[in-house]
């Protein structure tokens, strides 16, 4: 996709603040934070959102989540605890429309839903 911001920031035409980056997927500070560690985890490949995932696609997920962890022990939220989330769609909250994950952390997170 020539227009998202994400597949720009994989093809370094938008600067990131890096925290992860291997084949699959590149993982970077949130610009707009909603808690004191808020890292931005997509995979390389183009895919808009869960809506998208099938069998053949979906691998990146598990790899996501491990990496998400080791993140969260490197940035010392793993002990307190942290969130995962993935807004899909536009009632959901996806406001950039290439499949990515909050990684949430270094405060007491709110439980409520909305």
């Amino acid at each position: 996709m020539e227009d998202c911001i994400f597949c720009k920031i994989i093809k370094g035409e938008i600067p990131s603040k890096k925290v992860y980056e291997d084949d699959e997927i590149l993982a970077f500070h949130d610009i707009s934070p909603m808690a004191p560690t808020h890292v931005v985890i997509i995979p390389k490949k183009h895919i808009s959102s869960a809506n998208e995932l099938t069998e053949e696609n979906a691998g990146f997920i598990s790899h996501i989540y491990v990496t998400a962890a080791k993140i969260a022990k490197e940035l010392g939220i793993d002990e307190s605890g942290y969130r995962i989330v993935n807004n899909c769609g536009a009632d959901g909250g996806q406001t950039v429309f290439h499949i990515h994950f909050h990684l949430l952390g270094g405060k007491k997170l709110n439980t409520e839903l909305a």
